[in-house]
């Protein structure tokens, strides 16, 4: 057992780090009442957010499983779900209730929004004394799930802050965890070295479709993607190209096989690295991953991302000596002595590893301490 740590383990025998009541809106116009909701009970946690009405096809099924996959993450102990219609409303709950987790559904037509708040309140504080009566118990390292992501990345975070996550991710694979990556355009020009590495023909056949799938689609839309891929924040840090950015985004891989090969905001059922089809922006596949039930994630940046989630704890590190000492606030991990040569690479990944186990254990990260709270869906399409 790594360094006494503890987590909540949930009636499924997954194990969270967090013990939140989150409340969600099924569609943008629930908004207010789930806020209202968290006015009232104010250890429960709102998650707005701007979709949901004349969603169709993937793009809805892709909203569903989202908002299912927050509700039933580890680090949930119980959700309530709030929604314009009857219907939608209670494919929610279904959803997250077949993952165990206690839920209720409240839906605003022939009630109004005060009625709805009124019930919905009362299921919440319930829900909240309940969570507060689970404890913390010990847990393995190979039971959390670990997602990675970096942004706002310069030419410090392929020689420093991803080398040094690269070391974490292997040793959670190595504990037999699962991990998750993504950020599919972000792997352009060195696709072929994830290709390399996965487990057998069939993921590796499904991997290099998935990408493909990208590739055509940006060529179908003939536009020049300087200044998205890579951003202005990466040209600002030295990274001129998209392949450039590549080859850093990759170092924080690791060195493990991947295993398997998932759509947007699906749970892996292989324990070791898997790829998951994903948006580079940042809250957005944080998001995608957290819905998959990632409870923590490391967030390698150059120039200064501050993004972080209302489910999953995010821990970001840096390797740029600029940004560590202008964004203290934001920066959980300064590996910068990499650059400097005051330490190697194994021993800034022991320096995050401390900073995972304390997170692990309850210690809030940055983005937790400041309320960054960035709950981003993904949107395939427009709506009807």
């Amino acid at each position: 057992m790594a360094s006494g740590l503890t987590g909540y383990r949930r009636a499924n025998g997954r194990v969270g780090i967090r013990n939140y009541v989150v409340v969600i809106p099924v569609d943008d116009i629930s908004n207010a009442a789930a806020e209202g909701v968290a006015r009232l009970v104010p250890e429960a946690l709102a998650i707005p957010h701007p979709y949901g009405r004349l969603q169709f096809g993937e793009d809805l099924e892709l909203h569903f499983r989202t908002l299912i996959g927050a509700g039933s993450n580890p680090n949930v102990a119980a959700a309530v779900v709030i929604g314009i219609e009857p219907n939608w409303t209670e494919r929610v709950v279904a959803g997250i209730r077949a993952q165990g987790t206690p839920v209720e559904g409240f839906s605003i037509e022939r009630h109004g929004d005060l009625e709805t708040i009124r019930v919905a309140a009362r299921a919440t504080q319930k829900f909240v004394q309940e969570a507060g009566e689970l404890q913390r118990e010990p847990i393995e390292l190979g039971e959390i799930m670990l997602s990675i992501k970096c942004g706002e990345s310069d030419t410090t975070t392929g020689l420093a802050s991803c080398p040094t996550v690269a070391q974490v991710v292997d040793k959670v694979v190595d504990a037999g965890g699962t991990v998750l990556f993504g950020e599919t355009s972000e792997l352009t020009g060195g696709e072929h070295l994830i290709a390399e590495r996965c487990i057998d023909d069939d993921v590796r056949r499904r991997f290099q479709e998935t990408y493909d799938a990208y590739i055509r689609m940006i060529d179908e839309q003939d536009a020049d993607l300087m200044g998205s891929q890579p951003t202005q924040g990466n040209i600002r840090g030295g990274l001129s190209t998209i392949e450039e950015k590549a080859l850093g985004n990759i170092e924080k891989t690791g060195t493990k096989p991947v295993v398997d090969v998932l759509e947007p905001a699906v749970a892996p059922t292989k324990p070791g690295l898997n790829f998951m089809d994903t948006s580079s922006a940042a809250a957005e596949c944080i998001t995608l991953m957290m819905a998959a039930g990632a409870v923590i994630h490391l967030f390698p940046t150059g120039q200064g991302n501050i993004v972080g989630n209302p489910i999953e704890p995010v821990i970001k590190l840096t390797g740029n000596p600029l940004t560590a000492s202008t964004m203290t606030e934001h920066i959980d991990l300064d590996v910068s002595g990499l650059l400097r040569r005051e330490i190697d690479v194994v021993g800034a990944g022991e320096q995050l590893m401390t900073v995972v186990e304390s997170t692990i254990r309850g210690r809030r990260t940055c983005a937790e301490a400041l309320g960054h709270r960035e709950f981003v869906l993904t949107k395939l399409y427009r709506s009807a």
